[in-house]
């Protein structure tokens, strides 16, 4: 089997304006809310450029539906406008990429449905669709289950937007030290050590990139499926570290 990971991009080589490296620039948001013993625990991309008010129009529209007390609003509402907010916080900062692959890993369960993997990913590429992504690594596998895929592209997106508030941190640290000792130089993130450089090196650069499984074979793919105790004690297990 052959699994595709993005398509490389020519690497950025100057500073591009923050923004998280996928086609449409979605801002994945997870809830986990509690409130009298009711929980509502949720995960979804959403438009940082839609109106403002569309949040509390999702948040009153999800209580309706699901039947929550209406203590939830609000909670939802503030939740996902925080998450916003931490966003829009970084647009405008300066997000030195270079040529940076970095590794994407899952490690999630979907229903019966547990899922373990790893692969690269062009930092530089901005035209890159998740759930493209997604929808080819489930048919590869033979996933039916209708909800791993979003739950894949979901997990994508979420590592993504961590890896760019890292690099804009990064670069923000950097300039302030260059400014600061007289004579140190800015040393792009593709030119320091770590994880990337030694995985571009071992896999190249190439502008279409396959995965083989005898070329990886410690990151293959694995799928397993879930007994209805198997699921239990998991979510048992998840119930008492979230307390």
């Amino acid at each position: 089997m052959k699994h595709h990971w993005a398509a490389a991009s020519s690497a950025a080589k100057n500073p591009i304006k923050f923004r998280i490296p996928t086609a449409d620039n979605l801002v994945p948001i997870r809830l986990d809310i509690e409130i009298d013993g009711q929980r509502y625990r949720d995960a979804f991309t959403w438009n940082p450029y839609d109106p403002d008010s569309e949040v509390v129009i999702f948040a009153k529209r999800t209580v309706k539906d699901l039947k929550l007390p209406p203590a939830f609003v609000t909670q939802i509402a503030q939740s996902i406008q925080s998450q916003l907010a931490e966003f829009r916080s970084n647009e405008g900062q300066d997000m030195y990429t270079g040529e940076k692959i970095v590794p994407i890993k899952l490690d999630l369960r979907v229903n019966h449905t547990l899922i373990k993997d790893q692969f690269l990913w062009d930092l530089n590429n901005f035209e890159s669709d998740p759930e493209e992504f997604a929808r080819t690594f489930c048919k590869d596998l033979g996933i039916d289950e209708p909800e791993v895929g979003p739950a894949v592209a979901f997990s994508i997106r979420e590592q993504l937007y961590e890896i760019a508030m890292q690099t804009v941190a990064s670069t923000r640290e950097t300039r302030v030290h260059k400014k600061s000792r007289r004579g140190f130089e800015y040393v792009p993130p593709s030119k320091t050590s770590g994880p990337a450089v030694d995985l571009v090196k071992l896999f190249g650069s190439r502008a279409s990139v396959v995965r083989k499984r005898k070329e990886w074979d410690v990151y293959e793919p694995i799928v397993d499926i879930l007994s209805n105790e198997e699921v239990d004690a998991l979510e048992a297990r998840e119930e008492k570290n979230a307390r």
